[in-house]
């Protein structure tokens, strides 16, 4: 059995290819030096380890001995896990991007011995196909070219750099607090709304959350209900068909059709955390239990099959695992297909056509777009009826979830990455307010710490970005000091618990300047200092998940709301001018930068309640506040041990004074109304 450099490294992605016969090294000086020392050219591959057509190009050529002798002789291979080194993935992917107008993983790279890439793509097989050149020969290719032509090819790196330069920069300009900008993305989101199945444009359909974030806010400043009913009508068609889990709970990457009915099966954890949010604010506008009900059964899924025992949450599972019927075969979504004989012998006759008529089933299959035989014969569970749930029903899904739970299951990538972990954290607060369900705190709070304390060093204010198999590593980058500061924040409002505020500050004060560009405003990817980067990105796009920029701009608003500290007002109005232009140009680009503006534009709001402890009585009082969508302004129970705490943090907060029993204060931009005063 072969055996590369990868044995060594922690990730499980790179772990899936330290057998293979090509000699894999990890990204890194020693395959830098390598490189220059033998002349030769690296070829990347990124990916991650539940990337479905990873796995194929990694049987189809990795595994492939004559391949992997071209690939040896002729290059330096490294592998990089894109979860791990999202800065480095970045770079490069949008080189791919830009010259060949789309991109994903695998994504393959070759690059000059200084990291400068040259060409480029994403899945490459064996042979010509697909429309696709073969693997095999692109390597021929390209290692004559190297040899013949080395010159012109290190000189087209050098003018790939410049390009890329100008295309990332950005552009300064005065937002002034422009309402006209945060209207901007709305009519085009209407104009690609799908409004008979919910969602933008057509098939392959993505959640996207930001998108939900930007139309409920939307709503809350403009009072425009087809906002809201866009919304909905997206969370309840996600929710009825193939891309959720109907007895598992959580969803599925994203649908291949546009009814959501055949989805790529993988599981992400930043997909659950952003849709048990988007569930719980529908719930909270709408107060329809169904969309509570969805974020429960996100939670319990997360909980049951993502949650490590030390308190972290872990990164995905993957689309593909063995068939039940054929062991030696790993199909997508194997786990989760049914036959309907399968239905009938673990229900009997009656309850199985109860059942199928509810979930879909048919004799034959129901999957109509199957063009890699995947699902032949096999049905794919989804509401084809929506009707109250019968008892019979409810204990049928208990009976084939058990029945389920005995089949292999898909691969677990166990890694713990904090900007994930950070926003199921988000979620996990929020979930426990608006549910009511102190589980889910707990759960939040044990995440945290483990954060605090296996990714965090409190003495230099450093903090690591992946956790896995007992080892802390890979210095954070912007969206994990980010999503953790946003994390802590709304950890606060949950609890009230004055360290989580304290720790927020402390992680923005003294880490934040590390990314932020503060002549044009906004923040890079990584720090000034990473060595193996060949260009620093500030990266704008909200995708699959926020950009860091988004997220640090809300969080710098959010602290300027609670602390006062004018200097992250500022931070946050620099970031907002350096992407005006994008945003004006690109409106749907950046859904979540405008939900900052968003919260710039609003005044900031505190309803504080003086105390002198947090009580039963209390918590009922503000319960039903704190179950309203309310999204820029904040609720908060401020005892006297607590203001005592924030003086030096949120002096405005802790001079609030205590009159009586309770005294509640309702605060506009730092200007309170007069006080109620409960004896």
């Amino acid at each position: 059995m072969h055996t590369n450099a990868l044995i060594h490294e922690k990730s499980p992605y790179l772990r899936q290819h330290a057998h293979n016969p090509v000699n894999w090294l990890p990204w890194g000086e020693a395959a830098f030096a390598k490189s220059r020392s033998e002349n030769k050219p690296i070829f990347l591959s990124i990916g991650y380890s539940t990337c479905h057509w990873c796995h194929v190009m990694a049987h189809e050529s990795f595994e492939n001995e004559e391949i992997a002798e071209v690939l040896n002789r002729g290059f330096i291979p490294i592998k990089i896990d894109r979860e791990e080194r999202p800065d480095v993935d970045r770079v490069y992917m949008l080189f791919v991007q830009a010259s060949t107008g789309s991109g994903g993983w695998p994504m393959s790279v070759w690059l000059t011995p200084d990291l400068k890439p040259f060409y480029g793509g994403t899945y490459f097989p064996p042979d010509s196909r697909y429309g696709r050149p073969g693997f095999l020969d692109l390597l021929r290719h390209l290692s004559k070219a190297w040899d013949d032509e080395r010159e012109r090819i290190e000189s087209s790196g050098d003018k790939v750099l410049d390009q890329l330069r100008a295309y990332t920069g950005t552009a300064k300009i005065s937002l002034d607090a422009d309402r006209s900008l945060f209207d901007l993305p709305f009519p085009q989101f209407r104009r690609s709304f799908d409004s008979q199945r919910g969602g933008f444009g057509s098939a392959p359909k993505f959640p996207r959350p930001v998108v939900l974030n930007y139309l409920l806010r939307y709503y809350a400043l403009e009072g425009d209900g087809s906002a809201v009913d866009m919304v909905t009508v997206t969370l309840r068609e996600m929710a009825r068909g193939g891309m959720h889990d109907q007895l598992g709970g959580g969803f599925h990457r994203y649908s291949v059709d546009e009814r959501w009915f055949v989805p790529h099966f993988e599981k992400m954890l930043y997909d659950q955390a952003q849709l048990a949010i988007s569930y719980l604010e529908a719930f909270e506008i709408t107060h329809d239990t169904s969309f509570g009900n969805v974020a429960r059964d996100i939670f319990e899924y997360v909980l049951r099959d993502l949650a490590d025992p030390a308190g972290g949450f872990y990164s995905a599972e993957d689309a593909d695992s063995p068939d039940p019927e054929n062991p030696s075969h790993s199909g997508e979504g194997s786990f989760y297909i049914w036959r309907e004989r399968e239905i009938e012998a673990l229900l009997g006759p009656e309850d199985s056509a109860i059942f199928c008529a509810r979930y879909g089933v048919e004799l034959d299959g129901n999957v109509d777009q199957d063009p890699h035989g995947e699902f032949t014969g096999r049905n794919i569970l989804y509401e084809a009826q929506n009707s109250e749930e019968p008892g019979a029903l409810a204990h049928s899904r208990q009976v084939l979830f058990y029945a389920r739970s005995h089949r292999p299951r898909p691969h677990l990538d166990n890694k713990i990455l904090t900007s994930w972990n950070s926003l199921m954290i988000s979620a996990l607060a929020k979930g426990s307010v608006v549910l009511d369900e102190p589980r889910y705190l707990a759960a939040a709070e044990r995440a945290a710490a483990f954060l605090s304390s296996a990714m965090y060093n409190p003495q230099s204010g450093q903090l690591l970005r992946r956790f896995c198999d007992g080892e802390a590593a890979v210095p954070a980058f912007l969206d994990d000091y980010a999503f953790f500061a946003q994390a802590l924040l709304d950890l606060f409002e949950a609890t009230f618990d004055p360290a989580r505020l304290q720790m927020a500050v402390e992680l923005v004060r003294r880490n934040f300047k590390s990314f932020e560009d503060e002549t044009e405003g906004g923040f890079f990817s990584t720090t000034a200092h990473a060595p193996d980067i060949v260009l620093r990105i500030k990266d704008d796009y909200d995708g699959a998940e926020p950009s860091g920029n988004s997220v640090a701009t809300d969080v710098l608003l959010r602290l300027a709301h609670l602390t006062g500290d004018d200097g992250f007002k500022a931070s946050a109005d620099r970031s907002l001018r350096s992407f005006a232009p994008k945003v004006k140009s690109q409106s749907t680009i950046a859904p979540q930068m405008v939900v900052a503006l968003g919260r710039a534009l609003a005044e900031p709001r505190q309803y504080v309640v003086r105390c002198a402890q947090i009580d039963s009585a209390l918590e009922s009082t503000l319960k039903a506040r704190r179950q309203t969508f309310r999204p820029w302004s904040v609720t908060l129970a401020i005892t006297d041990h607590t203001a005592q705490a924030l003086r030096e943090t949120a002096p405005f907060l802790a001079s609030l004074e205590r009159k009586g029993r309770l005294t509640i204060y309702e605060c506009r931009n730092f200007t309170c109304e007069l006080p109620e005063v409960i004896d």
